[in-house]
């Protein structure tokens, strides 16, 4: 039986641009960047929807209007039923930025997108990126996102990542610009290394400021990914920057500090804003109280406007 929890679940919407990976039918689309790409360059609300299967490509949105893409499955209410892949396997280098490496990069706002998973499987060696998210009003749910190093790139705008799965080893949830809340998401750790590497360059002591660029995770559950062994206390949820993790649950073999300076020598631990509600404390992050814990909401995070 279909979910109807999410959004579309068996059968394509009214109206929506449809992809099918066999389809010997004109009014269907072998790919998903051919559909994209038959998107009309105007503000008019969009949706693409998926059968089931594994696409081998990568995939660039810029259109301006809205846009929703839902992939097939029989309970939208989870990842775990998920029955479209879109993957690629790209690393970033010395030349070609994070972003470019990216499966699926999203340079638009108004965008929602359930039910897919998304995977770059280059593996170790260099930055390469299942998701590059650049736009605003962007919601991301009951997704699965796979890497290694910098699986998911929050690089700017609000973005709400709900009910999904991400994994990764390095950084693998990262940004510069960006401001997202993370809620009810799996994050599996693949090896040693962070969590989360978000960007914000000051911290003036004024609301605003601590708003800015933030990441707000809650309701998580951290756990050890299929297969992975061998980095018992050497994962950490992050480096200083600008964070908040509160009511987590860590089954994964992290470090018991759970947070890490940069280095001995450049600890890099002013001009930051990282905080955790019953977690361990490190000499810089903040334990906050009950009450400071829950100022950190969805919506306090991305707006009151987000989308579900």
């Amino acid at each position: 039986m279909c979910g109807t929890v999410l959004g579309a679940s068996c059968t394509s919407p009214s109206g929506a641009l449809v992809v099918r990976a066999a389809t010997m039918t004109s009014d269907k689309f072998k790919t998903v960047s051919s559909a994209v790409a038959a998107l009309p360059s105007d503000g008019s609300l969009k949706i693409i929807f998926i059968f089931p299967g594994t696409y081998n490509e990568q995939v660039y949105i810029t259109r301006s209007g809205t846009l929703t893409i839902f992939g097939y499955t029989r309970d939208t209410s989870t990842y775990t039923s998920n029955q479209v892949t879109i993957q690629a396997e790209f690393g970033g280098n010395a030349t070609i930025s994070d972003d470019v490496s990216g499966t699926l990069r999203i340079h638009k706002d108004d965008f929602k997108i359930y039910n897919v998973n998304i995977k770059n499987s280059f593996g170790l060696g260099t930055q390469a990126i299942a998701i590059s998210q650049y736009g605003t009003r962007v919601g991301l749910y009951a997704c699965e996102f796979f890497g290694y190093h910098d699986t998911v790139l929050v690089e700017q705008g609000l973005q709400v990542f709900l009910k999904g799965y991400i994994e990764g080893a390095t950084d693998f949830i990262f940004g510069q610009r960006g401001q997202a809340y993370f809620g009810g998401n799996t994050i599996a750790i693949k090896g040693a290394g962070y969590v989360t590497a978000s960007g914000r360059s000051s911290n003036d002591g004024t609301s605003c400021e601590m708003m800015m660029h933030l990441y707000v995770f809650n309701q998580n559950t951290i756990v050890t990914a299929s297969g992975a062994s061998g980095f018992d206390g050497k994962v950490y949820l992050g480096r200083p920057w600008s964070l908040i993790f509160k009511n987590t649950v860590i089954t994964a073999p992290m470090n018991k500090a759970l947070w890490s300076a940069w280095s001995t020598t450049r600890p890099h631990t002013d001009n930051i804003f990282v905080s955790d509600f019953n977690m361990t404390e490190t000499s810089f992050a903040t334990l906050l109280t009950a009450s400071q814990a829950n100022g950190y909401t969805i919506s306090s995070a991305v707006g009151t406007d987000y989308s579900n």
